[in-house]
């Protein structure tokens, strides 16, 4: 049975809910509230036509919009116009206006998403939407020095407060070269932190070549395709790449970082940018 919300109801755009609970410790159970991240189905909507539903914290969704449209291509910073949030009972659809170039790009090159969280190609309807063209990021001058990485590392934990509250969300953030974190965004789907990162940086008109993103996850396939097409030369993850990650971020120019977790870590591409 379901355990009871602490509260009446919850604010659709909430990132977490909070839930009794029994917490035990050393054989002792006692009476907890805590807070638990919201996974909620979005349904992306352009131009009145249902396109994805991801689910997704319910959180940075204006980011979220915009970040998702640009690492999938579907739209250049000047053709997203806009996106509005309409919460229902069953989720949150973002109705987002896209212009009219980019919207029948889209049509031609349709693709629907099954959004589990974990999930970043699901619904391809061809194996030649996997490898999708990317940006050629070879000479991308940015380098970064093995300080500025465990720089970053150790303060990551400090701009995530929904995983320390709820211990449920992946996080990714944008650095300046000296490691100083600029921007960060989390959720419960590392794909969709990512999204949201890539579109606070838009949003916030930065160059993303000028500095380098780091990433809670692993770096698979679908994380360096995302952000390469944003720009991001470099790409940080606390957890391994996969093989694939590795040959699409070797073959696009950009440097893929793995277990980067302080002063260790390992370059799997274009290891000339990362200096001691």
């Amino acid at each position: 049975m379901r355990a009871p919300l602490t509260t009446d109801s919850a604010d659709a755009l909430s990132a977490t809910d909070r839930f009794a609970a029994r917490r035990w410790r050393d054989g002792t159970g006692t009476a907890a509230t805590v807070d638990v991240a919201r996974e909620v189905p979005i349904a992306l909507q352009y131009n009145g036509i249902s396109h994805a539903v991801m689910l997704a914290t319910p959180a940075d969704l204006q980011d979220f919009a915009l970040g998702f449209s640009i690492s999938e291509g579907i739209a250049a910073r000047e053709e997203f116009f806009g996106a509005e949030a309409h919460p229902s009972d069953a989720g949150i659809t973002m109705a987002i206006d896209i212009a009219a170039s980019a919207f029948m790009r889209l049509k031609s090159y349709r693709r629907t998403l099954a959004g589990r969280t974990g999930c970043g190609i699901c619904g391809t309807e061809s194996l030649d939407q996997v490898l999708r063209p990317m940006p050629d990021l070879l000479h991308r001058s940015i380098r970064v020095s093995a300080a500025a990485l465990a720089h970053t590392y150790a303060a990551l934990s400090a701009h995530q407060p929904l995983q320390q509250v709820t211990g449920a969300a992946h996080g990714a953030v944008w650095c300046a070269p000296d490691g100083t974190v600029v921007l960060a965004r989390e959720d419960i789907g590392r794909h969709n932190a990512l999204d949201k990162l890539i579109g606070a940086l838009v949003a916030a008109r930065i160059d993303a070549a000028l500095g380098f993103a780091m990433v809670t996850s692993r770096a698979s396939v679908e994380m360096v395709q995302k952000s390469a097409t944003a720009g991001i030369a470099v790409l940080a993850a606390v957890s391994a790449p996969t093989a694939l990650g590795v040959q699409v971020a070797f073959d696009c120019g950009q440097t893929l970082i793995g277990f980067a977790r302080g002063a260790e870590f390992c370059v799997y591409s274009h290891p000339a940018r990362v200096i001691g």
